[in-house]
């Protein structure tokens, strides 16, 4: 895996998740409730503070839980709940170490179709449907994994030129799209949202 990506907006940030499966796996866990870019740029901010080239699953799985939450609270934090991120990749990397040796690769080598990997991306912790979706379309749009069926087993995500997710940002034009998107959905479930509390006391 080699490639150019441009989710963290961040050149050493976005290399980093480039050439490694496990750091592209880790922001996309860190990817909810903060920017975008603030996610991605995480591994980056993880592998410089451990004093590191690249992320390790032995390592991380093996650190001392309070020292490792310790590391990514730091300023600036790698996460709004540093805490509670700081278990869930640990969490990742132990599943990881356990079931792939520490190879995050190994998560989609050789897969042989689309249902299969939505599967062991699905069965990664932190990883629901959503989030195993938008990481299949990843690789399937920007890393070359495709297997038989995988923009099926994305979903929408998988559909060419959606915008609806990270899959789909390779570059500043593209982030602005995703991220206009992203707001026109958040306003469509606080309508709908208002709508049902309407409802609820009309009946009342």
């Amino acid at each position: 895996m080699d490639v150019t990506l441009h989710l963290a907006q961040d050149p050493e940030a976005d290399e980093l998740l480039g050439r490694s499966p496990l750091a592209a796996l880790v922001g996309m866990l860190l990817d909810q409730q903060v920017p975008m870019e603030w996610a991605f740029k995480g591994p980056s901010t993880i592998a410089r503070r451990m004093d590191a080239e690249d992320l390790d699953a032995h390592d991380i799985a093996a650190h001392d839980p309070a020292a490792f939450a310790a590391l990514l609270s730091e300023k600036p934090a790698v996460h709004r709940y540093p805490g509670a991120m700081a278990g869930r990749i640990q969490q990742l990397c132990a599943h990881l170490a356990e079931t792939y040796d520490g190879d995050a690769e190994a998560v989609w080598r050789g897969v042989g179709t689309g249902p299969e990997l939505l599967k062991r991306l699905q069965d990664l912790p932190g990883f629901g449907r959503q989030k195993a979706q938008i990481f299949l379309a990843l690789l399937g749009k920007q890393l070359g994994v495709r297997p038989e069926g995988w923009r099926e087993a994305a979903g929408e995500y998988g559909e060419p030129d959606s915008f609806r997710s990270v899959a789909d940002i390779t570059g500043p034009e593209s982030l602005t799209k995703v991220r206009a998107h992203k707001q026109e959905m958040k306003a469509a479930a606080r309508a709908a949202k208002a709508a049902r509390g309407a409802g609820g006391g009309a009946r009342g």
